[in-house]
């Protein structure tokens, strides 16, 4: 990282796709991502850190998302009604959706505390030791999530028919 170069900026050219796919995946919509991920590079910007390596940085970046994706869910505004917006999914939001779009909705139709781990596992890479530094739980209630959502996962996968 170029000390002369704004941290923010710098997290977004490198991070901006990663920080929008976690938001998307945690609260549904295309729109509201956008929002938490401008929110969260918003944050780095009026409280510049510093960061060890990009590892840490990218950290970061993803815990505010998943805690920004919480405090929506447990915001008036959704609780009460509903997303701002019918999902009107466009061919630029297609590029930034991963590959098999049937699985993430199903991802996505689980419970939070299962669709963040397992996405953060299996989409962005970490291991469950990065998840439960990120998430502020320990490594074996990661593992006990990502054990459970797989389940619930497996289970909706077959009551579709899809395995």
């Amino acid at each position: 990282m170029n000390n002369e170069e704004n941290i923010a900026l710098y997290a977004f050219r490198t991070f901006g796709d990663t920080v929008l796919r976690a938001a998307y995946a945690c609260c549904g919509s295309f729109a509201e991502a956008e929002d938490i991920t401008q929110d969260v590079f918003l944050l780095l910007h009026s409280k510049p850190m510093y960061f060890s390596d990009d590892g840490h940085l990218k950290a970061w970046l993803l815990r505010v998302t998943v805690n920004k994706c919480k405090n929506l869910k447990r915001s008036f505004r959704v609780s009460r009604t509903g997303s701002i917006e019918a999902e009107d999914i466009t061919a630029a939001t297609y590029e930034m959706v991963i590959e098999d779009e049937s699985l993430l909705r199903q991802i996505e139709a689980l419970p939070e505390k299962y669709a963040s781990v397992i996405y953060l596992y299996y989409y962005e890479g970490y291991n469950t030791r990065e998840i439960a530094q990120m998430q502020g739980k320990s490594e074996n209630t990661i593992g006990s999530l990502l054990r459970r959502g797989r389940e619930k996962l497996k289970l909706e996968l077959i009551k579709e028919g899809a395995l």
